[in-house]
């Protein structure tokens, strides 16, 4: 049975998602561009070498690795982790929809959500 919620609690519902992903936007650009600004602090002097190509660092290359190098206070691991917040935030969107539609008992999008949600851990997760 499918009840439909009242038109105020699916406002508050679109309002609340509206909410994650501005939060999650604005909360990973401050922490890229902080990254930015203590790589910058550090590194300001060094000259690039165009000619040659570096690709990023083994250490940036997982999750765990991008985690310790910001712990450190390492520029490219804040740059990092604020990219991986960016990443996170559709996919927070989509849980915080799969909740709220579970909660309204709106069982179709409950299904939509679900398999956004497992498309989406499928190509995060090398698929």
């Amino acid at each position: 049975m499918t009840t439909s919620a009242a038109p105020a609690d699916e406002e508050a519902f679109e309002i609340l998602l509206g909410h994650v992903l501005r939060l999650g936007v604005v909360l990973s650009a401050a922490v890229v561009a902080i990254g930015g600004f203590v790589y910058l602090a550090r590194h300001s002097t060094q000259m690039p070498a165009y000619s040659v190509f570096h690709g990023e660092p083994g250490d940036l290359r997982s999750i765990a690795g991008i985690v310790s190098d910001a712990r450190i206070l390492s520029g490219r691991g804040i740059i990092q982790l604020g990219l991986l917040l960016l990443i996170a935030t559709p996919i927070a969107r989509v849980l915080f929809a799969l909740v709220g539609f579970a909660r309204q008992e709106n069982w179709m999008y409950v299904g939509v959500s679900a398999i956004v949600l497992a498309l989406l851990a499928y190509s995060l997760t090398g698929g």
